[in-house]
C-alpha cells in the first residue's frame, strides 16, 4: 500500500515544477496585501530611498469596472481634504501627458533595434528590486476621485530577504502636502511632503516562479514569463501584455540587456501605436506609444528613446463614469520607473 506521505505529495495541486494559474500559490504582490492586512504595525529597517524632489500600489488598476468590483475605492469626505494648507494643489490630480507638436513617431521595432545595439555594452545589469513613483485614483460613488501619490522603494537582501519602503510625495508639488494614508477614520487625509506610509521587512523567499525568477533573455520565452508571472493560462492581449510589464517593472529592475529583450517583446505586440515624444512626470524625455484598449481606457507606454528602457505608463479614462465622476481624459494611474 502506498505510503500516505506519496499519495499526498501526488494529490498537490501545485507542485513546484507546475505553472502557476489563479488557483496556485500566491504571488510577490499578493503575499504583501495580506501581510499588510494581517500586521498594522510597520517593523523598521534600513533602508533609505532617494526621495524625489523634482518635477508609481500597489498594482495599477486594470478597469475601470474592476475598480468598483473589488470594493477598494475610498469613501471620501472632500472637507477632510480640504481644511489643510494649500488644498487644491495636493488633491489635484495630474494631467495626462501631452505629445510635443512636430516631434517624429520612432516605430517600435526601430527603438528595438536601438535597445539591442544598446545592450552590448552590457551595463546597466539586472537588479532585483525596484524604485517607482505613482499616481493612482481612488474613486467612490459618494466623492470626487481622488489621486495618491506615492513613491515605492523595494530592496532584496543577498539572504533572499526583502525591505519595502512606501512614501507619500508628489515630486510635482515639493514640500506641498500631499493626500497620504487613511487616517483614523479610515478616510484619506492630508499628509506633509515625504509622510512614510510603511516601512516592512519581509523574511527570506526562494520562490523560482515569475515573476520572483530573473526574466529570461528571449522574447518568446519572456512572453512566456509574463503570461505565467500575470497567471493568464492563455495567450495574452495588448491590454494584459502591459499588465504583465508592470508586474514585472515592480520586481525587477532592468539591465541593458533585459530592456532590450522586452522592446523586442513589446515590438511584436499588435495594437502599440507610436505617436512621438513626450517628457514624462519626472521630466525625463520618451517615445510615446499608445493602445486603445476596449474597456474605456487609454494605455500610454513611455520609453527611453536610446535605450529601449520603459520610463512609465499612464492609463486615462476614454469615457465618462458619471457614478464615480470620472471625466474623458482623466488620469487613473500613472507610474514612473527609475534605477
Amino acid at each position: 500500500m502506498p505510503d500516505e506521505l506519496d499519495l499526498l505529495r501526488h494529490a498537490n495541486p501545485v507542485p513546484d515544477d507546475g505553472p502557476h494559474y489563479a488557483d496556485g500559490a500566491l504571488d510577490h504582490r499578493t503575499e504583501l496585501r495580506l501581510d499588510r492586512l494581517l500586521h498594522q504595525a510597520p517593523t523598521t529597517t534600513d533602508v533609505q530611498p532617494r526621495l524625489l524632489r523634482r518635477t508609481r500600489v500597489a498594482a495599477p488598476p486594470r478597469l475601470m469596472g474592476a475598480l468598483a468590483a473589488t470594493g477598494v475605492v475610498l469613501i471620501v469626505v472632500l472637507t477632510a481634504l480640504l481644511g489643510g494648507p494649500d488644498p487644491q494643489s495636493a488633491v489635484a490630480a495630474p494631467r495626462p501627458l501631452v505629445v510635443q507638436d512636430g516631434s517624429p513617431p520612432v516605430p517600435l521595432a526601430l527603438l528595438a533595434d536601438r535597445a539591442r545595439a544598446a545592450a552590448e555594452g552590457g551595463s546597466p545589469v539586472l537588479r532585483k528590486g525596484t524604485h517607482v513613483q505613482s499616481w493612482s485614483m481612488s474613486m467612490s460613488d459618494q466623492a470626487p476621485p481622488v489621486t495618491l501619490p506615492q513613491e515605492t522603494v523595494v530592496r532584496w537582501r543577498p539572504d533572499g530577504s526583502h525591505t519595502e519602503l512606501v512614501v507619500a510625495t508628489d515630486p510635482r508639488h515639493p514640500g506641498r502636502p500631499v493626500v497620504g494614508d487613511e487616517g483614523e477614520a479610515g478616510l484619506p487625509q492630508l499628509v506633509a511632503d515625504g509622510h512614510v506610509i510603511s516601512r516592512r521587512d519581509y523574511p527570506p523567499s526562494w520562490s523560482d516562479a515569475p515573476p520572483e525568477a530573473p526574466p529570461p533573455h528571449d522574447a518568446a520565452r519572456l512572453r512566456t514569463y509574463l503570461r505565467q508571472a500575470a497567471y493568464l493560462p492563455s495567450t495574452m492581449n495588448t491590454d494584459e501584455v502591459l499588465d504583465a510589464t508592470e508586474i514585472l517593472l515592480d520586481h525587477w529592475t532592468l539591465g541593458a540587456r533585459e530592456s532590450a529583450v522586452l522592446a523586442r517583446l513589446l515590438a511584436e505586440t499588435p495594437g502599440l501605436r507610436p505617436v512621438g515624444r513626450v517628457t514624462d512626470r519626472l521630466g525625463r524625455t520618451g517615445q510615446a506609444y499608445v493602445h486603445l484598449g476596449s474597456q474605456g481606457a487609454r494605455r500610454m507606454l513611455i520609453m527611453d528613446p536610446s535605450t529601449g528602457a520603459v520610463l512609465g505608463m499612464e492609463m486615462t479614462a476614454t469615457r465618462a463614469e458619471p457614478r464615480f465622476r470620472l471625466k474623458p481624459g482623466d488620469v487613473m494611474q500613472y507610474s514612473a520607473w527609475l534605477r
